[in-house]
């Protein structure tokens, strides 16, 4: 009888799901360059742009932005995805026009708020994070 046990989870999983990830990232991708496309042909055909067109295609330039900045640094910075549920959001108050209801407005602007907030705390701690990191190696250099 062995004294080896079977790992868990195998290393071949973690080959698995990184490849998985990958590929569903190359997925979105591609799919969010036909959903361009599809809204770019929409509004020719149309000869009208409005601001929930562009906030639309703003929202898939993030998209593109998040699966590059994944490529490119191996991970996806927090904010990305806070910055497209704050153009979400704005853009579901546009669309909503002036029938909306006064409580779901106080709602959706309280969570765009939120998210702001939450952006600029994670924005202020990383900062402060990479600034101690510099004082605490120059600090022992000397």
């Amino acid at each position: 009888m062995s004294d080896e046990y079977p790992q868990f989870p195998p290393k071949d999983w973690y080959s698995f799901i990184t490849f998985m990830e990958k590929g569903l990232l190359i997925i979105i991708a591609f799919l969010t360059a036909y959903a361009v496309a599809v809204e770019i042909i929409t509004v020719v055909t149309s000869r009208a742009v409005s601001l929930t067109d562009l906030l639309l295609l703003f929202i898939y330039a993030e998209v593109l932005g998040m699966v590059a900045a994944f490529y490119k640094y191996r991970k996806i910075p927090i904010t990305v995805p806070i910055f497209i549920a704050i153009t979400a959001l704005c853009r579901l108050i546009i669309l909503q026009g002036k029938g909306i209801n006064t409580i779901d407005l106080l709602y959706e602007s309280g969570a765009i708020l939120l998210l702001a907030v939450s952006a600029l705390v994670i924005r202020w701690n990383l900062i402060n994070l990479v600034h101690d990191k510099r004082k605490n190696t120059t600090e022992h250099v000397d």
